[in-house]
């Protein structure tokens, strides 16, 4: 059985030890210890179990460029080591953020992540030779693809110990280098001052975070102090429609004063498209532009094998899908493109 760590340190050495976030390297390991520490996440042993249980081997045919993100065929291995390799994944479920299909293994998750990269990638700088961060990456899906174009240096970070898992079993499979997820939040990163918020990175994403953080402009001020001058941040979001005053504040309602939306926790603010380009206006970005508005659909997140939880039709109003279960507005999402 082999012990595959959650994050690979001695990789991250290697990888970063010419590199201007080489300073991550004095933080990083007692960071870790902290972030990973059992106490703290009872799933813990759980994830590390399912992670030891798979086989000791590396795909021969990776497909990162692919919307069903490929890791092995199904030839590579045989039928105990396939079982190995499910029973492995399904020990780390839920899946959030996909698809893959792993030697001949498709895990369909509940959010097509796909769909989400096919309306980002048009509006990126080319991502050849560049650091890129994602702020908020669950599983690595888009992190994968990143690297499927060309990014030097990938980077994720995430709170949930679970998606720093589920990551360390597809770069264990798929023997990526130079992609990494951490378990920190964006805040968790030391000040600049401290080697943290270094502006190293060439593209900054964050998708599906600033409606959690009370306030969006500290969080769009935390994204520019990681951005180089002249990057490119990507920020997605849900939004209401409306125009550059309107927003919606979950939280401000007597029925509702956990500021659940669509049944999610802290959600603190739905801007508007227009309010959002606003925001990042102010915080000091240039040339922010709205390139997508889209609707979620019952087809893009759901329910699915891999995923046995609420989706979205469960946090819908089954007498008017055009409302949540708390009366707002369904989920629509918004791409904002700027440079620092």
């Amino acid at each position: 059985m082999q012990n595959i760590p959650l994050v690979d340190l001695a990789a991250l050495r290697q990888e970063l030890a010419h590199d201007p976030l080489a300073a991550w390297l004095d933080w990083l390991p007692q960071a870790l210890d902290t972030a990973l520490d059992d106490e703290r996440n009872g799933n813990l042993p759980r994830f590390q179990q399912a992670l030891d249980g798979l086989p000791t081997l590396r795909a021969q045919h990776v497909d990162l460029r692919r919307d069903q993100v490929l890791i092995g065929q199904a030839d590579e291995v045989d039928a105990a080591s396939r079982s190995r390799i499910e029973h492995a994944l399904r020990g780390l479920m839920p899946w959030r953020k996909g698809p893959f299909e792993i030697f001949g293994i498709p895990i369909d998750t509940e959010w097509r992540s796909d769909w989400k990269w096919t309306r980002v990638l048009p509006h990126l700088a080319p991502l050849a030779g560049r650091r890129v961060l994602d702020v908020g990456c669950g599983s690595g899906y888009h992190l994968l693809r990143m690297r499927g174009e060309g990014a030097a240096l990938a980077i994720g970070i995430d709170p949930s110990v679970l998606f720093t898992a589920q990551f360390a079993a597809l770069r264990q499979l798929a023997g990526v280098t130079h992609a990494h997820v951490l378990p920190f939040p964006l805040e968790g990163l030391p000040e600049p001052a401290q080697g943290g918020r270094l502006a190293a990175f060439d593209t900054v994403f964050s998708m599906g975070v600033i409606y959690h953080r009370r306030d969006p402009q500290e969080h769009l001020a935390h994204l520019l102090e990681c951005l180089r001058p002249g990057g490119q941040l990507l920020l997605e979001s849900l939004v209401i429609e409306g125009g550059a005053e309107d927003c919606l504040y979950p939280a401000d309602t007597e029925t509702n004063p956990s500021g659940r939306y669509a049944m999610m926790r802290n959600v603190w603010s739905v801007p508007s498209a227009q309010m959002l380009k606003r925001w990042m206006q102010q915080a000091g970005l240039k040339q922010v532009r709205i390139v997508d508005e889209t609707r979620t659909t019952l087809d893009e997140q759901r329910q699915t094998d891999w995923m046995r939880y609420l989706s979205l039709a469960g946090f819908l109003d089954p007498h008017d899908p055009t409302r949540t279960v708390e009366g707002f507005p369904a989920p629509r999402r918004a791409i904002l493109v700027a440079e620092k």
